[in-house]
């Protein structure tokens, strides 16, 4: 089967080069053709987008974007459209994850770009949503408008299938242009959205370009990022590094890398008949997208004295890891990938021999492990693909020291605890540098809104011009009314 990414304003698809990229198995591939550009055409591309931006995009009002990405989002949550129907279809096969989990992670996923969830986004960041439209009154006196860039470039990573739409229709929301670099892992779904907006509204999707180009690729990169006024990049800390090196230090740059993210369960949640459920709220969020997203869990604390101890929890959780396999089997790994679980599981096992761990539980085959350990400073991230840590401790406040030194890669935990004990810890979790505290089972799904890496979705991207209350009450004086 032969599929085409991409999206192209402006060119004809036999103007351009297409590269195969292969995925599937042997016994039934996939080819996806992705559109290579020449410098010409990206610079062309640019210059195109920007002048769409300037004349079009920026002229409707916010609430006439909301309407149209509301139209295209409620398509794509239809399973009758052709749109959504390519996605179940080829989404699982690309990246190799089970159809179910992928339908229902989409149906979720897509859930928070509707019209009620974008209007929280814009309440999120903005006092005054208007101050995108038009001058509006400042708290501190005079008027200020928000502008957003003529031309905002992407560069996106492909372990969560749709990751691109958060950056996508934040900036359509600040009424910016976007040229976007698929992954090559996921090149499919940005071309999708945008190839649907066009159905929806053709002039709008004029500010969009989807394209790829190989990885490592420095030309092509730096003529993206010479032409944006903005950047926003997903990736490994190397990859971000040279991406930083390479932007002109007049633009704004973005990064979104590789984090931390990790759950707790406090002793008011071992009681008997709730311990089962937490731990399977804990082993869905392990094995939701295979803990490929940066909020996805790799270590859980959990405290001693509830009437379930913290290794009967861990085995909980190992059942329900079992239980999941069944019904959401994980993906073929990468031999790069198979190799890390293989090495971690292998650590774990020379452990239980030194006595930094108390049992390792895992699947015949190798689909998933748990292991239990006692002892705090055995902390240390996992080999992801549904490898979990249970570390037992007296008082889940003492965490906050063991993860300090990790403060950079921190960002989400899921905690199981009674009200007072969550506020206490999201207290301590935020000066160890966590930004974002959820439920469990909620880790990996965050809400329309949320503050990514502790950043804002919107006003990261926009620039205000203010007239001062001097300016305006100058101009007082040469209206023709004045006496």
């Amino acid at each position: 089967m032969k599929l085409y990414s991409g999206y192209l304003p402006g060119l004809s698809p036999k103007d351009v080069e297409w590269e195969t990229l292969k995925f599937g198995e042997l016994d039934a591939p996939v080819e996806v053709f992705v559109p290579v550009v020449n410098d010409y055409q990206m610079t062309m591309m640019a210059n195109r987008i920007k002048q769409n931006s300037q004349k079009y995009l920026k002229s409707l009002s916010v609430s006439q974007i909301i309407k149209i990405v509301d139209e295209v989002i409620a398509r794509l949550l239809d399973r009758k459209d052709r749109y959504r129907q390519l996605a179940e279809k080829w989404l699982p096969l690309i990246t190799g994850y089970d159809a179910e989990m992928v339908r229902l992670g989409l149906t979720g996923y897509l859930k928070t770009f509707r019209k009620p969830e974008l209007q929280k986004f814009l309440s999120e960041d903005f006092v005054n949503p208007k101050i995108l439209d038009e001058f509006q009154p400042l708290s501190k006196g005079g008027f200020g408008k928000a502008f957003g860039p003529d031309l905002i470039g992407h560069i996106w990573a492909g372990n969560v299938p749709g990751l691109p739409l958060w950056s996508l229709v934040s900036s359509l929301l600040v009424k910016s242009g976007s040229i976007g670099k698929v992954s090559s892992s996921e090149p499919l779904f940005a071309g999708w959205f945008a190839n649907l907006l066009s159905e929806v509204e053709p002039q709008l999707a004029e500010s969009i370009a989807i394209v790829w180009w190989k990885g490592g690729n420095r030309v092509k990169e730096k003529i993206l990022l010479k032409e944006a006024e903005l950047v926003i990049a997903y990736g490994n800390n190397e990859t971000l590094k040279e991406i930083r090196e390479h932007t002109p230090v007049t633009t704004r740059c973005l990064t979104f890398s590789h984090k931390l993210s990790l759950g707790m369960v406090s002793r008011a949640a071992l009681v008997k008949s709730k311990a089962w459920e937490v731990a399977h709220q804990a082993a869905f969020d392990i094995i939701n997208y295979d803990q490929q997203g940066c909020y996805s869990p790799q270590v859980f604390f959990v405290e001693r004295g509830g009437s379930v101890s913290p290794k009967q929890f861990a085995q909980y959780i190992a059942n329900e890891l079992a239980c999941f396999e069944t019904k959401f089997p994980r993906r073929k790994l990468t031999i790069e990938e198979a190799t890390g679980v293989a090495l971690w599981a292998q650590s774990a096992e020379l452990n239980v021999f030194s006595k930094k761990t108390d049992v390792v539980m895992s699947d015949p085959n190798g689909a998933w492990s748990a292991v239990y350990s006692d002892d705090l400073e055995s902390f240390e991230p996992t080999g992801l693909n549904r490898t979990v840590k249970i570390i037992g401790v007296d008082h889940l406040e003492e965490v906050t020291q063991t993860i300090q030194p990790y403060r950079t890669l921190m960002q989400t935990v899921g905690i199981a605890a009674e009200p007072d004990k969550l506020f206490k810890l999201a207290e301590l979790l935020g000066k160890a540098g966590v930004t974002r505290v959820s439920a469990l089972e909620h880790m990996t799904s965050p809400e329309a809104g949320w503050h990514h890496d502790g950043r804002f979705n919107l006003l990261d991207l926009i620039s205000i011009t203010e007239i001062e209350h001097s300016a305006s009450a100058a101009a007082d004086s040469f209206a023709a009314y004045k006496d």
